[in-house]
């Protein structure tokens, strides 16, 4: 169970995970060894499971996101497998959630242009048969985050 403390720090580190702990202790009134053995348990039980750099997409080359929704023909194992593996092998899919409703899969592509989009078509359908693909450019983002809400563990 986490006190309002470890949910304090949790949201410093998701903000950034580069923080010293001496600043995070003195953020969440504690010390600075006290600190870090609650950021050592929050990695141990898991509510901590990796830290990462994130990168600018605009400095890389791939300021264009494409969401995808795809229907499939099939939901056989053997055909989800395939697709896993399809996706995942294609670098700029970058997220896959499979959906209720009238859709069984949404992909985020990111990519250095809109054009380029139909390479990443090309290589999914020379992976995997799908039923039907609809591409979705986004104009803008709204919002973006990676951080979690903390105040529900």
């Amino acid at each position: 169970m986490l006190d309002e403390r470890d949910r304090r720090i949790l949201s410093l580190l998701q903000a950034d995970a580069d923080r010293p702990v001496n600043e995070i202790a003195e953020l969440v009134s504690l010390s600075a060894s006290a600190c870090s053995r609650r950021i050592a348990r929050l990695k141990e039980d898991g509510f901590i499971t990796r830290t990462r750099a994130e990168l600018d997409r605009h400095k890389l080359g791939l300021p264009t996101t494409v969401f995808v929704i795809v229907r499939t023909g099939s939901h056989a194992a053997d055909w989800l497998e395939k697709f896993h593996m399809a996706v995942g092998a294609i670098p700029e899919i970058v997220e896959v959630h499979r959906l209720t409703g009238n859709f069984d899969y949404i992909l985020k592509v990111v990519l250095p242009n809109v054009e380029h989009y139909d390479v990443v078509y090309k290589q999914l359908v020379s992976r995997i048969e799908l039923f039907d693909m609809s591409a979705y450019i986004s104009m803008e983002t709204v919002k973006t985050t990676q951080g979690l809400p903390t105040n529900y563990a």
